[in-house]
């Protein structure tokens, strides 16, 4: 079963093997501004999490969210309409 802890533990996971160095990548670091991630390594991380959770998501999240802890809150509503309650 989900919860926000795994799921946010996940995209800090995911995070930190894709940037070299962020091993001090926490849930609210600004994925642009404090881990430089540019537009194509924010769609590898998306296309990472959809394996993960077997889900599509929106490629226009990314306007609301800048965080890790804000990605795993949106990544929760998507799994509850699939899934019911996480």
């Amino acid at each position: 079963m989900f919860t926000q802890d795994v799921i946010l533990e996940n995209v800090l996971v995911c995070l930190r093997d894709m940037i070299p160095g962020a091993e001090t990548v926490g849930p609210d670091s600004d994925m642009v501004d404090d881990l430089g991630l540019e537009s194509v390594k924010m769609m590898d991380l998306l296309m990472k999490l959809e394996d993960d959770y077997d889900l599509s998501i929106p490629i226009n999240i990314l306007m609301d969210v800048r965080t890790p802890r804000q990605l795993a809150a949106s990544l929760i509503g998507y799994l509850e309409k699939r899934n019911g309650p996480v």
